[in-house]
């Protein structure tokens, strides 16, 4: 038997019930894994909350690192023994063990901490597709200027860090002094306190009137008209996460009347459906990260058994940079 996290229904962090599971052998194709380190995120909450269902009961947590007990028959890539990190569907990685798909897991490199490889992987691989792959029509080049919401949590901050080594001038916005100075400390070129600011007027100041290329957007609902006024023409709007709740539905008249614009929703599990797509993008991160061109700012700790909380703490905005849970 091992201890696992499991919701028995959608609902508050209440719900979040440690309890002990039994963990088999893997299949063809997969891996038993022991963590040493487990990565929060806000999808964990979408899936605790029932904004992405899940099918009861079900195990949460998308991240996390440690050492590859068992390898299922087909799997060539990694071995007994080796350090592992993983960002990937389904669920379950608040766990002491688990066993999961394989296509996914990546050999953590030995210069790199298993509190770091699971604090980094889901949210330095989409920083990765966001930066590199999700790009506006017309490309991205040293000096132009980007808007990152969220720029002091988990994903912005590794996203100020890895714009500046890419020469661009990331906008950032946060909801308070202390994260835009945060996300300034990590390599924004601007950062926008959205709380006491106007940011689509401070967007247009700040690029003399012109707009930006890309709005990069985890926020959703309470963000989207004005991200749509901070673009440029035929400038991207990059969606990719809700945390103030889904982006209702709009015209998509209004995207030619604010100057021909592009509209995207990005999910990280369409970037890593195959394995050769995932090795590919962690091989890009680990090389920012060993490089020292990005640092993983890990501000949170919390037992395994304290989950709980730092569902209510992430939900809060108390937290900055990256969470993870320990074991």
């Amino acid at each position: 038997m091992t201890l696992a996290v499991q919701i028995r229904q959608h609902g508050g962090p209440e719900e979040l019930q440690l309890v002990d599971v039994n963990v088999g052998e893997p299949g063809p194709g997969e891996i038993r894994i022991r963590h040493h380190a487990i990565g929060l995120n806000f999808i964990d909450v979408y899936h605790r909350t029932g904004l992405y269902p899940l099918n009861m009961p079900a195990g949460i947590g998308m991240e996390g690192a440690g050492v590859v007990e068992a390898v299922g028959e087909g799997v060539t890539h990694l071995k007994v023994g080796d350090r592992a990190a993983y960002a990937s569907n389904p669920p379950g990685s608040y766990s002491e063990v688990r066993v999961m798909p394989a296509k996914t897991v990546c050999k953590l490199p030995d210069a790199i901490s298993f509190e770091t490889g699971a604090a980094m992987m889901l949210k330095g691989l989409t920083a990765q597709y966001l930066l590199k792959k999700t790009l506006p029509v017309e490309g991205l080049q040293a000096g132009d200027f980007v808007l990152f919401h969220a720029a002091a949590g988990g994903v912005g901050l590794i996203a100020c860090q890895w714009a500046k080594a890419l020469g661009l001038q990331l906008i950032g916005t946060a909801g308070s002094d202390a994260k835009c100075q945060l996300a300034l400390a990590n390599g924004a070129a601007h950062a926008i306190n959205y709380i006491t600011e106007d940011f689509a007027a401070r967007v247009k100041d700040i690029t003399g009137g012109k707009g930006v290329k890309v709005v990069y957007d985890s926020v959703g609902k309470d963000t989207w008209d004005k991200s749509l006024d901070c673009l440029r023409p035929f400038g991207l709007m990059a969606s990719f996460g809700n945390a103030s709740g889904p982006v209702p539905p709009f015209a998509p008249g209004a995207l030619g009347a604010k100057g021909s614009l592009y509209v995207t929703r990005q999910t990280l599990f369409t970037h890593i459906a195959t394995r050769e797509s995932t090795q590919a993008m962690a091989d890009d991160l680990f090389a920012v990260v060993a490089s020292g061109q990005v640092k993983i700012h890990i501000d949170q700790r919390y037992p395994l058994a304290q989950v709980q909380q730092a569902h209510r703490d992430l939900e809060a905005r108390k937290t900055t940079g990256c969470t993870i849970l320990t074991l």
